[in-house]
């Protein structure tokens, strides 16, 4: 293991020659050497160039300059290359090196590495004397340089004086010995970090509190900012091919050290600093990145959106001072995606420092259910290339899989969501070329939906629209070579012919066989015919197909849905007597409805949706889901008195059947023998929410869940959204702004914004109460909600139908079209419209 080190620490060491060459030169003028900066005519190269050249001319063990001697660089006999530390690598030229970095040997010139303790040591000493130099050298011999950075600030049980002294001895024999000491020092620290990888050898709050003395001064702040420019080179080169991290695990406090400096938001570092240094961070191997995730995760929700905002800040920056287009991507920006992965790492650490439920139930059957599914023989699709080209893609983030949790495990983040979110990236990211990416190029090309907490709805839902339309194009194809293979014409549509008074009947027969004879033909695109109806669907037809459905399978009367007045929401019924089909085919619908972008009207509480992906109901759903039984229970776990003698209730709860019998049911066994008390009431409480959101209806929600994921099981709905986002997906947003929507307005057929019935519909509509509303946004668009991002990404178009006259409005719900013929007043305008949103029903009617 030491000769290992010692060749990593040689190889190190003649790369960083090979860079000082490449950018400050040897120093003399008439050097002759083709790799020198000092050769006549040498053309200067810059940082980021000159570290890959200077790795290139190691490889090939290139000619390397002996120093100058008139080149007055800043080493001294301790510092110099065969001593161990070189403390001004990859400096500038001896006029540019600034002369905070490069003082002459004067006082604490011994200092190699810094406690609370000497800081404030040098400090007082600098106020003592009105002179901050001694201070700002050490600052930036220390926070320059890598090896001494990551030994400051340890926590008292972490500090090694030995490792120190293997560091910065000038004894060339003494330095062995301490190496010896020092790997197996290394060896106890890493057997240390597996057993507490949150462990982090630095003490954060001591960073914090030099930090907060020394900033607010001037040149010391100055030094921190130099020191830093220096210190980020080397941190990306030794990361990008010195692999230090595995060698010396302490090299994480450099990271956690910088990120504790208050002031990196501020344009000096996000200009000249921050992008290297975001660089060489998302260069850190997925335990480290870990590791980092798990400490700031302790930090607070003040540190955390100082850090959160620092990095978003260097994302806006960058976006909004570059030109994009299609040859010049934004994922192709290393400074942008560099930010992009760092504040990964702090949105993972606002997940794990929120209010976490990391019960996963269903998700684990479901990845086990996909693997089986996949072991299977292979099928046309899979090979022809169509089914793993869609399978490809980071289906488990590796950052997620070390923290073992996941986004939707937090219930609560510190920081909200919404936060994370950068609006000027979402603006420039084209979505059908990082989709490519996100599914194809995963492992070469960065891809935004990695990180789907910086996206928006919008965005995200524009992916997903890629993902459908290209899957249902893939099932055209196979449709056709199916064809032209068998002799037999193939129908490359999902095409539903039902009858409007028998729609439930009609679309459950022919979606069960649909499922169970060829599934993958639900990925087609829809298209719906009412039976005797002259309706063409381009989408339109399609949404009422879904309405009425819904409608049908909600209706109390059925009963496979229980309805809360309070907040009306649906609950599905444990003592239904329908079928699993039934439920199968709601979970299609709603598959279909994503799939093919349709709104629905659905009104389920918020953990259906978290059910969906895979989480359990507790007891904290239960406030949305049945409020009353939620404020019993909490009363019940509030009570300050004797629970057993003043409740009297035991461990066995009872309902109502379908027929309004009373059933009793036992939450542990002999329950009724078993009395709730103050001590066993907790239990008592997960156990009936889990009953109530999991148990009883276990048989309607797994079916339920399978029909959904017939249609969604290969999307990447479940990487990209949230619960809450799923539920926007299929029911659309209940905030309707029909101000955004007369702003995005088209007219047609010799109509324009400031023609005056225009200016009557527009006036009547405002004045519509919210009921009249959204039945207008229905009998315009098939739905009364808005899609994903408002009524502003609508789109709707109001055409001329004619001079004035006594027909009534029609619309084209297709394409989101108002044929409004040019009534004379405003009243007359009014009466019609009311008229036609309020009677409106099914297709070809006028």
């Amino acid at each position: 293991m030491i000769n290992e080190r010692t060749k990593k620490a040689t190889a190190k060491n003649l790369i960083e020659r090979y860079f000082l060459q490449l950018t400050d030169g040897c120093g003399n003028g008439d050097c002759t050497n083709e790799f020198c900066a000092s050769r006549p005519g040498f053309e200067p190269v810059d940082k980021n160039s000159a570290a890959v050249r200077a790795l290139e001319l190691y490889k090939i063990n290139a000619k390397l300059c002996e120093p100058y001697a008139n080149k007055e660089l800043c080493t001294g006999p301790s510092d110099s290359p065969a001593n161990g530390l070189n403390t001004t690598r990859m400096s500038g030229d001896a006029e540019g090196v600034d002369k905070d970095l490069c003082p002459p040997k004067e006082v604490y010139s011994d200092v190699h590495y810094l406690t609370e303790d000497k800081v404030y040591e040098i400090l007082s000493f600098c106020q003592a004397n009105d002179d901050y130099s001694p201070l700002v050298r050490v600052i930036g011999k220390v926070f320059s340089n890598a090896d001494a950075l990551a030994e400051s600030f340890r926590k008292p049980e972490h500090r090694s004086q030995k490792v120190l002294e293997s560091h910065w001895s000038r004894d060339e024999s003494q330095n062995q010995g301490e190496e010896e000491r020092a790997g197996a020092s290394a060896e106890d620290a890493t057997a240390q970090q597996r057993l507490a990888p949150s462990e982090v050898t630095v003490d954060i709050d001591s960073v914090r509190r030099v930090y907060h003395r020394l900033l607010p001064i001037e040149q010391v702040e100055a030094a921190f900012l130099n020191a830093l420019v220096y210190l980020t080179p080397n941190l990306e080169l030794d990361l990008t091919y010195l692999e230090v991290y595995e060698s010396n695990p302490d090299y994480l406090n450099i990271f956690a050290i910088v990120m504790e400096n208050s002031n990196l938001h501020s344009p000096e570092y996000l200009e000249v600093a921050m992008p290297v240094f975001c660089k060489a961070m998302s260069r850190l191997p997925v335990p480290a990145l870990a590791k980092l995730t798990r400490l700031w995760s302790l930090c607070g929700p003040v540190h955390i959106r100082r850090m959160m905002e620092t990095f978003q800040q260097l994302i806006t920056i960058t976006v909004v001072t570059n030109e994009y287009d299609g040859d010049n991507l934004v994922n192709d920006d290393e400074t942008v995606v560099a930010a992009v992965k760092c504040l990964k790492l702090v949105f993972y650490a606002n997940v794990l420092a929120g209010e976490l439920d990391v019960c996963h139930g269903e998700e684990e059957e479901e990845e086990e259910d996909e693997e089986e599914s996949d072991s299977g023989e292979l099928t046309l699709q899979e090979l022809l290339g169509e089914e793993r080209t869609h399978r490809k893609g980071p289906r488990v983030d590796a950052l997620e899989k070390e923290l073992g949790v996941r986004t939707v495990d937090c219930r609560t983040p510190l920081i909200a969501f919404e936060e994370f979110i950068n609006e000027p990236l979402n603006e420039v990211v084209e979505m059908d070329k990082d989709f490519t990416f996100f599914k194809v190029d995963s492992e070469s090309k960065f891809s935004f939906q990695s990180c789907p907490f910086i996206l928006n709805a919008v965005t995200k839902n524009q992916g997903l629209y890629y993902d459908n339309r290209i899957r249902m194009y893939s099932e055209r194809r196979i449709t056709a070579l199916y064809s032209m293979v068998q002799g037999q014409q193939h129908n490359p549509y999902l095409r539903l012919k039902v009858r409007r008074e028998h729609i439930i009947d009609d679309a459950l027969v022919r979606l069960e066989m649909i499922s169970m004879e060829n599934p993958s033909d639900l990925k087609k695109q829809l298209f719906v015919e009412f039976e005797g109806e002259q309706g063409v669907d381009e989408g339109g037809v399609s949404k009422e197909f879904f309405q009425l459905v819904l409608e049908e399978v909600f209706n109390p009367d059925i009963g496979m849905f229980t309805y809360d007045d309070s907040t009306k929401l649906f609950w599905f019924n444990s003592s239904s007597l329908e079928n699993e089909a039934q439920y199968t085919l709601i979970g299609i619908v709603l598959g279909l409805a994503i799939y093919n972008n349709c709104i629905l009207d659905v009104h389920f509480p918020m953990v259906v949706y978290r059910k969906l992906r895979g989480k359990k109901g507790t007891y904290v759903d239960l406030a949305d889901s049945h409020p009353v039984l939620y404020h019993s229970l909490k009363e019940l776990l509030e009570y300050e008195g004797d629970v057993k003698e003043d409740m009297m209730i035991t461990f066995q709860i009872s309902q109502t059947d379908l027929f309004g019998d009373p059933v009793t049911y036992d939450l542990k066994e002999e329950g009724d023998q078993i009395p709730v008390t103050n001590d066993n009431r907790k239990e008592f409480v997960s156990l009936y929410a889990d009953y109530i959101l999991n148990k009883s209806v276990e048989r309607q929600f797994r079916a339920f869940k399978k029909g959904f994921q017939m249609v969604t099981n290969e999307s990447p709905l479940k990487y990209l959204f949230r619960p809450e986002e799923i539920e926007l997906l299929i029911c659309g947003s209940r905030v309707l702004d029909f101000y955004a929507l007369e702003e995005t307005t088209e007219y047609d057929g010799g109509y324009s914004k400031d023609s005056e019935v225009i200016k009557y519909f527009w006036e009547t509509v405002h004045s519509f109460a919210e009921e009249q509303k959204r039945l207008f946004l229905q009998f315009t668009t098939g739905t009364d909600r808005a899609p994903v991002g408002g009524l502003a990404k609508l789109k709707m178009i109001i055409a001329k139908n004619g001079s004035d006259t006594d027909r009534l409005p029609t619309s084209h719900t297709c394409f989101n079209a108002l044929l409004l013929p040019e009534y004379s007043s405003k009243e007359k305008l009014k009466e019609r419209l009311l008229k036609a949103i309020t009677y409106a029903k099914g297709f070809g009617m006028l």
